[in-house]
């Protein structure tokens, strides 16, 4: 029951995205073209879900047995950059028009705040493993179901008529903003 709270928790109650802010970037970003979005999102959750197991395995195993835990942020960092590098590199030789198509936000995913920000609240939630996982895989897809909800959202914006100074990033904020309050809803769910 702990595990689908945790899962339902972060999905919607405390949606990475539009409850704690975080990954406003590519949430802005790449959320232009529902192809581009569910791309990231597919990235996102893969070096998120994994980043989180990693950097679990070595906050226990390694810094917490050696009292290095003032490490956590800089090693973190660096397993994230390592697997964003990964994605990076397969996504290149498999899907190149994604890839080109995701252009500087995939590197980005290095500094999106939401990889970084699961696997430290796994740490401070003192979550176990298989907790880790639940709410590493449950940030990641309610941070894909923002990303691609506001995306098929802006495309809409492409076919109606809207004031030239809300165009562009204006009307984008006011949605996200729509969005969070939307999402607000589902507080009292878990």
């Amino acid at each position: 029951m702990r595990l689908f709270t945790i899962l339902i928790s972060t999905i919607f109650v405390n949606n990475y995205v539009v409850a704690r802010f975080l990954g406003i970037c590519p949430f802005l970003g790449v959320s232009n073209k529902t192809e581009t979005a569910t791309g990231m999102s597919l990235a996102v959750t893969f070096v998120v879900t994994l980043s989180s197991i990693i950097t679990y395995i070595i906050h226990h195993l390694i810094l917490a047995n050696l009292g290095l835990e003032y490490l956590q942020t800089i090693v973190f960092i660096l397993v994230i950059a390592a697997l964003v590098q990964f994605v990076e590199m397969v996504l290149k030789k498999t899907s190149p028009t994604l890839y080109n198509a995701l252009g500087v936000y995939l590197p980005l995913i290095t500094t999106n705040c939401v990889v970084l920000g699961v696997a430290i609240l796994n740490i401070q939630e003192k979550y176990n493993l298989l907790e880790t996982i639940v709410n590493a895989f449950g940030a990641s897809v309610g941070f894909g179901l923002a990303l691609i909800l506001i995306s098929a959202i802006r495309e809409q914006f492409e076919i109606i008529d809207i004031p030239e100074a809300l165009e562009g990033f204006p009307i984008a904020l006011i949605t996200a903003g729509l969005m969070s309050i939307a999402f607000l809803g589902f507080n009292g769910l878990v």
